[in-house]
């Protein structure tokens, strides 16, 4: 039940997507037709992506908050927990909704990860939609000239290094002479962490899954930004 509605509502769509990208604005490119189609969904869930990023980078800023209401009240949980929560009640931030975002888009990225995986083979256009005709000749390449059904470095050190950014651009600037948390301290590591992981990951993987890790990440950048101009703005209020 649960695979049909998945397959329905998330896998086809998405697979259906990406083919009339491949045979249209693509010109028969994988590649592009895999940047075509990550843009596309990315703008077509752009609430769902801006809330959690925002979320996320709101409670960046917040921490420095959060750490001084449990210092605070270090002897009493109680008051602790209510401090904490009046803090995030101010901001307008329930902590809940960030797992809750991260699930709503995990299955969009496993249906990209299968699609890009198996790539477009005659038994995974069988999910086309009768008014969609499959492509003839499968072009799997990137511009006439990646292979990306084969691993491929250079977009992997790409998606790497647009991790890294994404990751600088999260972090709020620190007070000079604070002392930072833990918590914090975790999440300014987890910036050098982050690309290493997708190295790693992505390494060994088809190159049409790095490019469409790449892109995604390139198209958050142009989204936090956006919201770092906002938040910057209400601060100055």
């Amino acid at each position: 039940m649960i695979s049909s509605i998945y397959h329905i509502l998330i896998y086809q769509p998405i697979l259906n997507i990406l083919v009339i990208f491949y045979k249209t604005i693509a010109f028969y490119d994988f590649g592009l037709a895999i940047v075509f189609s990550t843009i596309f969904i990315r703008i077509l869930l752009y609430p769902i992506f801006h809330k959690s990023t925002k979320h996320s980078m709101m409670m960046q800023r917040i921490q420095p908050q959060l750490e001084k209401a449990k210092e605070l009240h270090k002897n009493d949980k109680e008051k602790q927990l209510k401090a904490q929560m009046e803090i995030y009640r101010e901001h307008g931030i329930n902590p809940m909704s960030g797992m809750l975002l991260l699930f709503l888009q995990l299955p969009v990225m496993i249906a990209l990860y299968q699609i890009f995986f198996n790539k477009l083979t005659p038994q995974v256009l069988t999910s086309l939609y009768p008014f969609v005709s499959p492509p003839g000749n499968f072009n799997t390449t990137f511009l006439g000239l990646i292979n990306l059904e084969q691993p491929y470095i250079l977009i992997v050190g790409l998606a790497a290094i647009l991790q890294y950014f994404q990751g600088k651009m999260m972090l709020p600037k620190i007070e000079k002479g604070r002392k930072l948390s833990t918590a914090e301290s975790v999440s300014r590591q987890m910036v050098y962490v982050a690309p290493l992981l997708t190295l790693m990951i992505f390494m060994r993987m088809p190159a049409a899954i790095s490019l469409y890790w790449a892109v995604s990440v390139a198209f958050t950048i142009f989204q936090q930004k956006i919201i770092n101009r906002q938040l910057n703005q209400n601060e100055s209020r």
